[in-house]
């Protein structure tokens, strides 16, 4: 008899558990007392209660007790008002806060008209030109009442300058706004690319928004440190960690630098994790992240405010853990991940749909997502109990393993900058050690994969039969949305006052070149209508664009 797909590739499949966590690390078979070896002054200086220094635990006393996560699904693609009818979906399904996703010509600061931008408009996110769009894209949603997440980076301060406006525009009070803006661009030279002035100018914007939101929009969280991308990049766990950490503490030496008092600005500054498929190394990963940044804001920044020392975070469940193979078995992925977020002390939490390896999400899709992180808070229990898993010999370990293996990075990157954050992530960026670092772990990783040591179900193993394909709906974006974004610029632009625009540009640039404040300066342009790409390229103008170095 011939056998069947799925029993020869079982023939090739390891037996039993190989004790390597994803990122490497070495597991014991079995954990015991004599791992942690607790008593009352370890768990004090290292863990302490939910709400407590150093924040091991979580950072609420009572945790979901007191308040579910934020329930997001990033969204965004076509036009302002395509986003906007997805928004109000997903907030009649249960959603909590919204969550933005921007069009790669916008990430860019490329206007929907640039020849740059063909065929890229509105396909991965929303397309913004102008006040115009915005206005539109938050059409009948209470500015003052919702928490939005926007996933910018380069082009930030001006998405910040305009959203601060449009609120005054509508006489909403800018210091009732919540939310948060990615504006994590140190990243984006190690993994992402999607840059566009040199280092130094771009977190010099960073500072900027710093100033102006402690006294403007201070529930604002003015910047949202990604490791997500990095571990999406090819990194492991530690990596992320590590890299992300660093990143934080090289903005708060910007800032301090500025001559801001730390507590001004630290508890604007939330973060963003990845939560990839390895349970239990995850969740320590989580809960290391939160010591080690306590101990460094006390220890060697001096903050006070306990809320400077706060690591609070967002979670997105892996994107490059799910496969086109399959795509089914990605909401059990996507499930486990989330899980793991939560018990690892997550603020709000995306879980990503199960077709995103093939297409955007479809509605569908997104409300699977949605119920996915529903039934986790309302139906397993987990939310009833803060830490639960706090005492576990193998989770308090392996915590204490993961800021260990940090540590060697963080270390690293010090001597690079010879006792600093911020010039260590600075020589880090120009001689190519990130990219190096992710690009090895990438590659091992890879190399497992296929060789079949690391089993990734229906890609390398347990393959099914043929034919026996999920079938489900495609979400694409049409070509009509292009012409329909740049016929809508072209109005814009007839109609505003071309004198205005210029004038506000030209003082922009004055302010570029004086070193000001730039905030107050884009949004006298974005409210004359002034383009994304008119504002940017004031700004490169002055600061030039960024080029990558060959590292490797």
């Amino acid at each position: 008899m011939e056998r069947k797909k799925d029993e020869k590739i079982s023939d090739n499949t390891p037996s039993k558990a190989d004790g390597i966590s994803l990122s490497g690390l070495n597991l014991k078979e079995l954990y015991n007392i004599s791992d942690i070896k607790i008593d009352e002054n370890f768990y004090r200086e290292n863990l302490g209660d939910p709400g407590e220094y150093p924040f091991t635990r979580g950072i609420h006393k009572n945790m979901y007790r007191g308040k579910i996560w934020t329930i997001r699904q990033f969204s965004g693609f076509g036009r302002a008002e395509d986003t906007n009818r997805r928004w109000k979906f997903l907030l009649s399904q249960g959603q909590t806060g919204l969550s933005t996703a921007f069009d790669m010509p916008t990430l860019m600061g490329l206007d929907s008209d640039s020849p740059l931008a063909e065929g890229e408009v509105g396909v991965e996110g929303v397309a913004i030109d102008t006040l115009a769009d915005l206005e539109k894209l938050f059409d009948g949603i209470p500015l003052e009442k919702i928490s939005v997440s926007f996933t910018i980076n380069a082009p930030a301060i001006w998405l910040y300058s305009m959203y601060v406006f449009l609120a005054e525009k509508r006489g909403v009070d800018t210091r009732s706004l919540r939310g948060t803006i990615q504006n994590d661009i140190l990243k984006e030279y190690h993994a992402q690319n999607e840059w566009i002035f040199p280092p130094e100018p771009s977190v010099k914007l960073i500072v900027d928004m710093f100033e102006y939101s402690k006294d403007h929009t201070p529930r604002f969280n003015i910047i949202s440190v990604s490791g997500y991308h990095i571990r999406e990049a090819g990194s492991d766990a530690v990596q992320e960690l590590a890299f992300t950490l660093a990143d934080g503490f090289a903005y708060v030496e910007a800032g301090i630098q500025r001559g801001l008092d730390v507590d001004e600005f630290a508890p604007m500054i939330s973060f963003f994790f990845n939560c990839h498929i390895d349970f239990f190394e995850e969740i320590a990963k989580f809960r290391a992240a939160r010591r080690i940044w306590a101990r460094y804001m006390k220890e060697r920044y001096k903050a006070k405010n306990p809320r400077s020392m706060m690591l609070r975070f967002h979670t997105q469940t892996a994107g490059c853990s799910l496969t086109a193979q399959q795509p089914e078995v990605n909401i059990i992925r996507t499930t486990i991940e989330a899980l793991a977020a939560v018990l690892g002390g997550t603020q709000s939490l995306h879980t990503n749909s199960f077709d995103e390896a093939i297409c955007l999400p479809s509605e569908l899709s997104a409300r699977i997502a949605v119920r996915t992180q529903q039934v986790i808070a309302y139906e397993t229990g987990v939310a009833n109990v803060a830490d639960p898993l706090g005492g576990s010999f193998f989770v308090e370990s392996l915590t204490n393993k993961m800021e260990e293996e940090a540590e060697k990075y963080l270390q690293k990157i010090l001597e690079m900058g010879n006792g600093s954050f911020y010039y260590g992530v600075i020589e880090g960026i120009k001689s190519g050690f990130f990219r190096k670092e992710i690009a090895r772990a990438s590659f091992e990783f890879q190399s497992k994969v296929e060789r079949g040591e690391r089993i990734i179900v229906g890609v390398n193993a347990f393959q099914g039969e043929e034919g026996g394909k999920f079938e489900f709906p495609k979400f694409r974006i049409p070509p009509s949305c292009e012409e329909e974004q740049k016929k809508f610029l072209k109005e814009i632009k007839a109609k505003r006052d071309g004198r205005a625009v210029l004038r506000n540009l030209d003082e922009l640039k004055s302010a570029v070149k004086k070193g000001k404040n730039l905030i107050p300066y884009i949004k006298d342009a974005v409210k004359e209508y002034a383009t994304e790409e008119e504002i940017m390229n004031t700004m490169k103008e002055v600061w030039g664009e960024f080029t990558e170095l060959k590292s490797f």
